[in-house]
């Protein structure tokens, strides 16, 4: 980041990039750098209650498919998708285990505040994950109090689910707790990235979930995000060719659809403001960003820092030539 032309701080960035075979195809710093991997999981949290028809049984469709995979911005229709997936179950708001906190998107604060809304649990980024792990424990006969906790069968399913797609033995990969209670999983990057070539990969071979995952994610962008959330507007600028999810500090997997490349990234200080243009080099680098570039992702490339008058006084940015064969680089 750099202020009045001098360079101010600097965001290191690891990187893998691997193809759905298990290829370590280009690599910045550390590719096998174990790092949590946040909301970037959801996807594949989700398929023990999908390959098991569970899903199917009550009645969902693609948009509570696209929730269950979202870091949501607490936007009106987030809200109401998450709402319906709880009547349907026969379960409320306080059964989720998340706690409530701000929408994460500007229109969904904004609307709160407007309209005097008390906040809850299902304007929680992860609602529509809960929300599906609350459905995972009714299919199972299970209790859904403590379905959150490590021990619960629900999250054991997790585990496993994480384990066969990244290829790291479930007794290997160490468990800690998430910003939203649930179980938050510890990997390599490059096994990150490898679940997410294999995905695509798995989606384009018909694999019947996996194709209904990506579909549903790239069709829906605006409720794996939201409004100005950035996962939303690089795929719908993408028309479906990039599937990403975002994770929190500074954590980000994401893939090339039609090349069945899996890409995972960390900000090694978790400094979100440098993890939007690291993702964009990286694509820019493959070639898979639309051109000419929409001004919500341009925005993004050369990052402006403003002070409290809204003036730009300094930029962040992906360091000169430091991304391409040797992808070392930083912002």
């Amino acid at each position: 980041m750099s202020r009045g032309g001098t360079v101010e701080s600097r965001h290191r960035v690891h990187a893998a990039v691997v193809s759905a075979d298990g290829a370590l195809v280009d690599a910045s710093r550390d590719p096998e750098l174990p790092v949590w991997w946040r909301s970037c999981a959801k996807p594949f949290q989700l398929m023990p209650l999908l390959r098991s028809g569970g899903f199917d049984a009550l009645g969902w469709g693609t948009e509570e498919l696209a929730l269950a995979c979202a870091s949501h911005g607490g936007e009106p229709e987030h809200v109401a998708v998450a709402a319906r997936m709880l009547e349907r179950l026969g379960l409320e708001e306080g059964d989720l285990a998340c706690g409530p906190h701000e929408p994460l998107a500007s229109r969904g604060a904004r609307l709160a505040r407007e309209g005097g809304q008390r906040l809850t649990r299902l304007h929680n980024n992860c609602s529509g994950k809960h929300s599906a792990m609350l459905a995972r424990a009714v299919q199972l006969g299970e209790s859904t109090a403590g379905y959150e906790r490590a021990a619960h069968v629900v999250q054991q399913d997790c585990l496993t689910a994480v384990s066969e797609w990244t290829g790291v033995s479930s007794d290997a990969i160490p468990v800690g707790v998430d910003g939203c209670g649930v179980s938050v999983f510890a990997l390599p990057l490059a096994n990150m990235a490898l679940s997410y070539a294999r995905l695509v990969r798995a989606a384009a071979e018909g694999d019947a979930a996996s194709r209904r995952v990506v579909s549903a994610m790239t069709s829906h962008p605006f409720l794996v995000g939201g409004t100005d959330r950035f996962d939303t507007v690089l795929m719908d600028a993408c028309g479906g060719n990039v599937l990403c999810k975002i994770g929190a500090e500074g954590v980000h997997t994401f893939a090339i659809v039609d090349r069945a490349l899996g890409f995972a990234i960390k900000v090694e200080d978790g400094a979100p403001r440098a993890q939007y243009p690291a993702v964009l080099a990286l694509l820019a680098a493959y070639d898979a960003l639309p051109n000419p570039l929409p001004d919500a992702l341009r925005e993004h490339v050369q990052r402006a820092v403003r002070n409290t008058r809204g003036e730009p006084v300094g930029m962040v940015r992906v360091g000169d030539g430091d991304v391409g064969d040797a992808m070392e680089f930083s912002l």
